[in-house]
């Protein structure tokens, strides 16, 4: 769950994707009973309805046939009700049933056009399937034969519909919601990269609340909290703490910031669950995770500059270049991982952490003046 940008608007996680196949499964049973000792020509409406049209007919376990008809209605995030391009069939409908596949049904102004152009084929029946339907701003007298889902009269984008072009890819629907209010980071880097150095650099410039996992965790184990106690009951067994009790310790974190302007979360999400454990969290609250930004140092510089500070640091996994290079490939897994989770979202961004702490500062700073 999270909440996506669209060029200019915000959009909140609002269907899932399990919760959309179960309804394009409910339809196909319903019209398959209805079709029975007859082979329908299902007729998808574009460009929204590729999605749920290919889903649809993976679903449709008796013989049929598909075609297109391809329209455009919207501009923006309201309906214009004008048709301004459309594609015939070149199939003779005559004496066929025939069930148009919408994959939304607001006011019903471009399904009338498309309703009476097929009613003139002489079809044997015209039935009308939509995903989606919004009850309370439909218009027209129109006979809607299969609903998947009704929902209320908002702007939505996923799933094969789309803002100004953009959000047609994502396998669930969005509904437009308000801007988020706070910057909140994820800050990344290998061991020796400086992050710290830049954490403390970046909360102070952007008046944010820095949220170091592994500060939370000796705080509540120190504090003996409900929260640091069950951790360390773990901990002592030699077992990893559950995620349940990370987030809850975040969450009491957070709580205590009610007024931030926003976030760093240091060592924080280490896994996609907790990332989307973190993201459901903030969606709930309104806000999102503007973004990963990932400090990124080549290896052996790296090792080099570990080894050095090893000298005068007196900590033992600084001396030992195998400990070093193992630190790595355990960030490398983890990093990996949420990477391709933000990326996902087009929310990762890899900046050079390789020069004076100062420019590093500055590189990171043009990526979060963007949030």
């Amino acid at each position: 769950m999270s909440i996506i940008k669209l060029h200019d608007k915000y959009f909140k996680t609002y269907l899932s994707e399990a919760k959309i196949a179960t309804a394009i499964k409910s339809l196909a049973k319903q019209i398959e009973s209805d079709c029975k000792n007859e082979i329908p020509l299902f007729i998808g409406i574009l460009n929204g309805s590729f999605m749920f049209a290919a889903d649809f007919i993976r679903q449709y376990k008796s013989d049929c046939e598909i075609s297109f008809v391809k329209l455009a209605s919207y501009q923006g995030t309201s309906s214009t009700g004008e048709i301004k391009q459309l594609v015939g069939i070149n199939e003779n409908l005559e004496g066929r049933t025939v069930v148009i596949l919408e994959d939304i049904i607001d006011t019903g102004n471009t399904l009338q056009e498309i309703y009476a152009i097929f009613k003139d084929k002489k079809v044997k029946q015209l039935k009308i399937a939509t995903l989606f339907f919004k009850p309370d701003v439909f218009k027209k007298e129109l006979p809607i034969d299969y609903v998947g889902i009704s929902i209320p009269d908002k702007f939505i984008v996923g799933y094969g519909l789309d803002y100004n072009g953009l959000g047609r890819n994502y396998k669930s629907i969005y509904q437009l919601t308000t801007q988020p209010k706070m910057k909140n980071i994820v800050l990344f880097g290998p061991p020796g990269a400086g992050k710290g150095t830049q954490a403390e650099l970046l909360k102070n410039k952007y008046n944010l609340i820095h949220i170091s996992t592994g500060d939370v965790f000796r705080y509540n184990i120190k504090n003996k909290t409900k929260l640091g106690m069950l951790a360390k009951s773990y901990m002592d067994k030699g077992d990893l703490v559950p995620d349940e009790v990370t987030i809850d310790m975040l969450k009491t974190e957070v709580g205590k910031n009610k007024d931030a302007k926003g976030f760093i979360f240091d060592g924080f999400p280490r896994t996609q669950s907790q990332a989307i454990a973190l993201d459901k969290f903030l969606e709930e609250k309104g806000e999102t995770i503007s973004g990963m930004v990932a400090l990124e140092v080549p290896e052996n510089l790296l090792v080099e500059r570990l080894l050095e500070r090893g000298k005068t640091s007196g900590r033992p996994d600084d001396q030992d270049e195998n400990k070093i290079r193992n630190r790595f490939n355990e960030y490398n897994t983890k990093t990996a991982v949420l990477k391709e989770f933000y990326q996902n979202q087009n929310k990762y961004f890899g900046v050079n952490g390789v020069g004076s702490i100062e420019e590093i500062t500055q590189r990171l700073s043009e990526v979060i003046d963007t949030f």
